[in-house]
């Protein structure tokens, strides 16, 4: 067993801690009061190679390792949590393209990706289904040498400022999740429009409806064969889990050390607050069990690198992973007793951003659908 990083990893967090708080920090606040997206700080990103880490070389990326995007994502999340968005998204777009799109599709877009130059989103909820993906109702029809596309798309992250999307439509009403197909639709196409949300947190990820009116694409545009779309954004969602799970616990980390530079500042009763236990012991148990979830997740990253099955540890990070975050953040923020509750101090914002990821990805109570069917069998749950 090895429970330590290489030195090149070591040198890549080291570097984005630093890029983190110079960069990113002083402007978190800037882009939640605005709703607007952080387009300075992705071309940031895109040139330290951050939205790059895995796509291919071939494509200006790094061929990063799943750990290597860990730490990277831990790391950005201490500086500005709506900014690990763009790397979640490139590692899953990254990895979908990659592996399966043609190599127009991935010659065209993936450089600009990494860049930061260009951003992309996956479509895959609907308003009547998120966890039951294969239920969704979007058709897309071949005719010819194209694939006409209709329905809607919601709570897509990035979307209203999204150059292109991969899209999830049914190819086969009468299959199931075998007859969901992935296709890349630039958003600029005929027929695309777009709506925004209002959300809670995350606001620099501009969020929306995606409305598809007869939509045409090339046939080149199918990712993969006709029927393998599901299959596919699963397996990706075995690891992206995972570094939900990080961004959340990079976020809680910070938070944590803010609010013990806080109370041993703060004072009561001639006294700093941390001289209470009742202040130093909820601090202990809640870096006790962000250290725990961290290490969980870097070892469902390893087992990925490594090829080795991780589904189950995937969704057990993304089951605890971003509750025990929103749970140390929500400790921290009534630690700053009402000052918490306003917006001089970053822990109310951090609170309303974890939040969201409780549920992105998966809700808690699939993640436990997953879970138990490995400890006790499909027949029994």
């Amino acid at each position: 067993m090895d429970f330590s990083f290489s030195n090149e990893q070591t040198l890549v967090r080291d570097s984005v801690r630093a890029f983190a708080e110079r960069d990113l920090l002083p402007k978190y606040a800037y882009w939640d009061r605005n709703d607007e997206f952080p387009r300075e700080q992705w071309l940031k990103m895109g040139a330290l190679g951050l939205l790059g880490l895995r796509v291919s070389a071939e494509y200006g990326g790094q061929d990063g390792e799943c750990v290597t995007a860990g730490l990277a994502i831990e790391e950005v999340a201490r500086g500005d949590f709506s900014c690990c968005y763009g790397m979640l998204n490139c590692c899953l777009i990254g990895d979908i393209l990659g592996k399966f799109a043609s190599e127009s599709i991935k010659t065209k877009w993936l450089p600009g990706m990494a860049a930061g130059e260009r951003v992309l989103c996956i479509c895959l909820t609907e308003p009547h289904c998120g966890s039951d993906a294969a239920a969704i109702r979007t058709r897309a029809v071949r005719k010819g040498d194209t694939y006409v596309l209709n329905g809607e798309k919601s709570a897509i992250t990035l979307l209203m400022v999204g150059d292109g999307a991969i899209v999830f439509a049914k190819t086969d009403p009468t299959a199931g999740a075998k007859g969901v197909s992935a296709f890349f639709v630039p958003l600029d196409s005929a027929g695309v429009t777009r709506t925004p949300y209002s959300d809670l947190g995350a606001r620099g990820i501009v969020r929306g409806s995606l409305f598809l009116d007869d939509v045409e694409i090339p046939v080149d545009n199918l990712i993969g064969p006709e029927g393998g779309g599901f299959s596919r954004v699963m397996q990706a969602f075995d690891y992206t889990r995972a570094l939900i799970g990080l961004m959340c616990l990079g976020a809680a980390r910070a938070t944590l050390d803010e609010t013990v530079a806080y109370v041993k500042q703060r004072q009561s009763f001639g006294q700093p607050l941390s001289k209470n236990q009742g202040v130093s012991f909820p601090l202990a148990q809640w870096a006790a069990k962000i250290e725990m979830a961290r290490w969980f997740c870097y070892r469902t990253l390893w087992l990925r690198d490594e090829g080795q099955p991780h589904t189950v540890e995937a969704a057990m990070c993304k089951m605890e992973a971003p509750l025990v975050a929103s749970g140390a953040v929500h400790e921290c923020l009534i630690l700053h007793g009402h000052y918490g509750y306003t917006k001089d101090f970053r822990v109310e914002q951090r609170l309303r951003d974890v939040i969201g990821q409780e549920i992105a990805d998966g809700a808690p109570q699939i993640m436990k659908i997953i879970v138990a069917r490995d400890l006790l069998g499909r027949e029994f749950v």
